[in-house]
């Protein structure tokens, strides 16, 4: 499956190569009432794990799953779904996705790597306006993660939709319409913007929340320690 390091990157990758084929018009996931329109999965690793010692989080293993994997698997109701990372994109070919690199220079935050999805949405997939972001060390996202972000974007006419747990908002984990790359773009290179919540309070999100307890299912694998929590959680709840 061709790599694609930017959406500018020669040679670009062909759409279909993104993934999980597109379902003609929306996608419904089981328990949904209403279905969902096709929507971009965007796994965000481009972190540099420096607490870790450096190197890919994804590609740790909870539960004997590289964590990456278990991500992917919970992005499964999008049309398809691609990587963003810095470096070398032959590192992550055996995934079989297209990894698309930062537009913005300088390892700019995962706000570079949204923005880099949208992108790459705008220019290979015309028939999606949306975009489901989720970092690549976290182990336990919920399979109605796709599902109930978008529903919580419509009840509350938002533009933007954003996972919490808890009442704990995380920010990266969020649904996006690609309609808003060029005002995000204007906020990173002409503001200095990185933060995401400032962005997201800017446009308006609503908040999907999700239980805290007895997995947070927003866990992010940042230190050995994490690392050593997710492997306990993994083993007490084998189906989180």
């Amino acid at each position: 499956m061709p790599i694609a390091t930017s959406p500018s990157a020669a040679p670009a990758a062909e759409p279909g190569s993104a993934g999980p084929a597109p379902a003609p018009d929306t996608a419904r996931a089981p328990g949904l009432a209403d279905p969902i329109p096709p929507t971009l999965g965007l796994v965000l690793a481009g972190g540099r794990a420096q607490r870790l010692g450096g190197g890919d989080k994804g590609f740790l293993a909870v539960g004997g799953r590289p964590i990456l994997a278990r991500v992917i698997a919970r992005l499964t109701p999008c049309a398809a779904v691609i990587l963003n990372a810095n470096g070398d994109p032959a590192r992550f070919a055996g995934l079989g996705l297209t990894v698309v690199a930062d537009t913005v220079p300088g390892f700019a935050g995962p706000l570079a790597g949204v923005l880099a999805g949208l992108d790459w949405a705008a220019a290979h997939r015309a028939d999606i306006a949306h975009v489901v972001t989720a970092p690549a060390d976290a182990p336990f996202l919920p399979a109605d993660l796709v599902v109930r972000l978008h529903a919580a974007a419509r009840a509350a006419g938002t533009p933007i939709a954003c996972a919490a747990s808890g009442g704990r908002r995380h920010p990266v984990v969020a649904l996006w319409p690609v309609a808003l790359r060029e005002a995000l773009r204007h906020a990173l290179v002409d503001e200095g913007l990185h933060k995401v919540g400032a962005i997201l309070d800017r446009h308006g999100a609503a908040t999907a929340d999700w239980p805290a307890a007895p997995v947070d299912p927003f866990l992010n694998v940042n230190t050995s320690a994490d690392l050593n929590e997710a492997e306990r959680l993994a083993a007490a709840h084998p189906n989180a």
